[in-house]
């Protein structure tokens, strides 16, 4: 879907308990779910734009019936549907698995066909880009679901790079898109002890300034911070040439690195 033509008539608020109705492993340690609901969310959902950050509710007992009343009878994170269609009445999200540890992670390795997930989307319509002659894509394997929608709805005449770090070679995806991009796939797996992101970006020829441009980063706390600051700092990237975001922090769940996470990208 392209995200500059978003159909936003009869937008609402979704929150909803959706059904897994299928599960598919992308990679070793990526995992998509297909689920569904109610054919007005579904249509609503199509309406918004893909690649933006959603809230899911990942059961604590999936043996109970999902409440998205009682706060107990669930935890919270943030992801990003990755596709929609309306006439197979399901929406699609990824997730990185990596052990029972995480909630998500843990959810979505045991998820079965019937099990209930808890969906929360507020109306969007922003492009998650601005136009642009050159475009700098940079992140981890939780940025894949961003990314690849940012890739699929890149014109054709659009030239940019893109380095995302994944656990090992078999974790690399086939990302389609119409722009002339260069891809650097980057292995790590051990991803909570540090990050080769900054120091790849470091190495690479960026455009100037006389060209439009513009840069997506998203990906673990440091990562985020030594890329946004290498960037404004010492590349004179403007505010409006930027947008950098941590989606968590190595070692803190992400409900408790929340304010460190949004305190450092407002600090900027």
């Amino acid at each position: 879907m392209n995200n500059t033509s978003i159909n936003i008539i009869n937008q609402k608020p979704v929150r909803e308990v959706m059904t897994v109705t299928d599960k598919q492993m992308l990679t070793p340690h990526y995992i998509r779910v297909y689920l569904t609901g109610q054919p007005d969310t579904i249509t609503n959902i199509a309406t918004m734009t893909v690649g933006a950050n959603n809230k899911l509710l990942i059961p604590v007992d999936k043996t109970q019936t999902l409440d998205l009343d009682d706060q107990a009878n669930f935890t919270k994170r943030t992801y990003t549907h990755r596709g929609v269609d309306i006439e197979k009445q399901h929406i699609w999200i990824d997730f990185v698995a990596h052990g029972d540890e995480a909630p998500a992670s843990g959810w979505v390795t045991h998820a079965q066909v019937g099990d209930e997930l808890g969906v929360l989307m507020n109306p969007k319509k922003k492009s998650l880009y601005p136009a642009a002659d050159h475009f700098l894509l940079v992140g981890d394997a939780t940025a894949i679901p961003v990314l690849g929608s940012i890739l699929e709805s890149l014109p054709d005449t659009a030239t940019g790079q893109c380095v995302i770090e994944v656990h090992s070679k078999e974790d690399e995806q086939d990302l389609p898109t119409s722009a002339n991009i260069e891809m650097t796939w980057l292995h790590n797996s051990y991803p909570m002890q540090g990050s080769q992101l900054a120091d790849t970006l470091k190495s690479l020829t960026l455009p100037s300034a006389e060209l439009s441009r513009f840069a997506y980063v998203a990906g673990e706390f440091s990562s985020v911070k030594a890329i946004r600051h290498y960037l404004k700092g010492e590349k004179k990237w403007s505010k409006d040439e930027l947008y950098a975001f941590s989606y968590w922090k190595a070692g803190v769940a992400e409900d408790k690195s929340a304010s460190d996470r949004l305190a450092e990208k407002e600090a900027e």
